[in-house]
């Protein structure tokens, strides 16, 4: 059994979408000062790093982060890989959902992460893609950077139509080592009462 670790490492020098909240990691205690152990202060939003968009992230009233069934976000998943600068409705027509409940998109974003900052022409699902994601029966969708929806939005229209149906969108993974085929996936994110968002870490098992 192979274990791909498919999240970002949370470091103050990690890319942020930008408006979202920078990554502060301070040691308070240090076992070099003296103290008897060492800990650490961490201040960053929930959309950070590897994260997943809970329903409530766009849609008022709707599933928080600790009401979401982890069945959903354990289970058999398929990787593909699309080359296309943004991902369509016509895209997509030439993979068959039939069978799957969840689906993660393997593209050039992968390689960004390489980048020193944030790079703002990412690969992205439009609105129409994500429509047909949704008429699949698709319940978890994940993508190799920090969002589904194209920088600098008119309309959200991707976070919509996905979060509108109760689909659990996870953003901002690496697989730039993950051949594109089925496994399992373990996504974990923080337990936060009420959260639109929250840090995961993400595994596939092959």
């Amino acid at each position: 059994m192979k274990i791909y670790d498919i999240s970002i490492p949370i470091s103050a020098a990690m890319h942020v979408y930008p408006g979202d909240p920078a990554v502060e990691v301070d040691r308070v205690l240090q076992m070099s000062a003296g103290d008897v152990a060492n800990v650490s202060f961490l201040k960053f939003g929930t959309h950070t790093g590897t994260h997943i968009d809970a329903p409530v992230h766009f849609v008022d009233g709707a599933m928080a982060v600790d009401e979401i069934p982890l069945n959903l976000l354990i289970g058999k998943v398929r990787v593909v890989e699309v080359t296309s600068p943004v991902i369509t409705a016509e895209t997509l027509a030439e993979f068959d959902f039939t069978d799957d409940v969840r689906l993660i998109f393997k593209t050039r974003n992968s390689y960004l992460w390489r980048e020193k900052s944030f790079v703002e022409d990412f690969v992205h699902l439009t609105g129409d893609a994500a429509d047909r994601l949704v008429e699949n029966g698709i319940k978890v969708v994940g993508i190799d950077y920090l969002s589904v929806e194209k920088y600098n939005f008119t309309t959200p229209d991707a976070h919509r139509s996905l979060l509108g149906a109760g689909t659990i969108i996870i953003e901002g993974l690496d697989l730039s080592e993950v051949e594109p085929g089925d496994y399992e996936l373990i996504c974990l994110p923080l337990k936060i009462e009420g959260g639109d968002g929250a840090p995961a870490r993400v595994v596939l098992r092959a």
